[in-house]
């Protein structure tokens, strides 16, 4: 293994370690409560694809702004981890098919 790629797998060492408590949850707690987020992806999902994309403190600080919002106060709905190098989601990134009634 070559520097760059050594450096490379330290600095995404918390990154990895995160996803692993995140999956150890998936698979051990979240059964166990069933299905409450309000949110798609669940906020679980979310924090193992936002980790995975944006790395371990930004990924954690999108998480942990998730989670604040998944509360009765807010309505839920569709919420996808942005794109690298992004904070939000473009509302035109965030597009939905329109559903139409067949004739």
């Amino acid at each position: 293994m070559n520097g760059k790629k050594l450096i490379g797998h330290t600095v995404r060492l918390p990154a990895y370690v995160l996803m692993g408590l995140i999956w150890v949850y998936q698979k051990t707690v979240s059964p166990m409560l069933g299905d409450v987020c309000r949110y798609y992806p669940s906020c679980s999902k979310y924090g193992f694809a936002a980790i995975g994309v944006h790395g371990a403190i930004k990924g954690t600080l999108l998480t942990v702004r998730r989670i604040s919002r998944c509360t009765p106060f807010h309505s839920g709905g569709l919420d996808p981890v942005p794109r690298k190098g992004r904070w939000r989601v473009e509302e035109s990134e965030n597009v939905t098919a329109s559903v139409t009634p067949a004739a």
